[in-house]
């Protein structure tokens, strides 16, 4: 069999951290933290990043790559209510996966000058692709939108998406965030949508909302 490579200690340094970002929040883990978990020196870590800094721009890199790479492929078919289900859940996972950014959001980017620019875009990308879905919808005959309604309604999904995880956290800041908040997340989006949705969407909507949230 082949032998996998051996992590190098720059990515090792990348995973710890992202780990204990997730479960401690950004603001509450500091470098010698990081160092301690992985079992190396201060100055080891010090060798491949400067500071925290530095770090946080590298997993908000990671994060950037993989949620654009999810917001830039809407079906060439008009899409259904199962399509945006699961557009939903990858975007969703992407989010999970790098939970400590939606989480501490707003004291990220008011301290991280990079975060705070490309989060922005971010958003924008979101913001287009859900209109993008909407009119799918809607040219489909799949759900009754006017066209001054859908920018309102992907600005306002853009928005629970983005600010969920915050007020899961806000609720319970003591209780460990687990998926089901995703799901909850999810359901939350997709009932924006669901009161414009035609007869047959709406079933199918309500029937993968309660196979999602059980």
């Amino acid at each position: 069999m082949e032998r996998k490579r051996p992590r190098r200690t720059r990515e090792r340094i990348l995973e710890t951290a992202l780990a204990l970002f997730n479960s401690r929040g950004e603001p509450g883990v500091t470098t010698s933290a990081i160092a301690d978990e992985m079992s190396i020196s201060p100055g080891n870590l010090y060798y491949h990043f400067k500071s925290k800094e530095k770090i946080v721009e590298a997993l908000f890199a990671a994060f950037r790559a993989e949620i654009e790479a999810t917001l830039a492929a809407p079906s060439k078919r008009a899409p259904d209510a199962e399509d945006v289900w699961l557009f939903l859940h990858l975007v969703f996972e992407a989010i999970w996966r790098y939970r400590f950014i939606y989480r501490d959001v707003n004291d990220l980017i008011a301290r991280h000058r990079l975060v705070q620019s490309q989060f922005r875009l971010i958003l924008a990308h979101k913001q287009r692709t859900a209109a993008a879905i909407l009119d799918g919808l809607r040219d489909s005959g799949a759900a009754a939108l006017t066209r001054a309604e859908i920018p309102v309604l992907a600005e306002n999904m853009t928005l629970i998406a983005s600010y969920w995880l915050s007020f899961e956290y806000a609720q319970r800041p003591r209780a460990e965030l687990d998926a089901n908040a995703l799901a909850r997340g999810a359901a939350h989006v997709m009932a924006l949508a669901a009161p414009y949705l035609a007869p047959r969407e709406r079933a199918l909507f309500d029937q993968l909302t309660q196979r999602y949230l059980t």
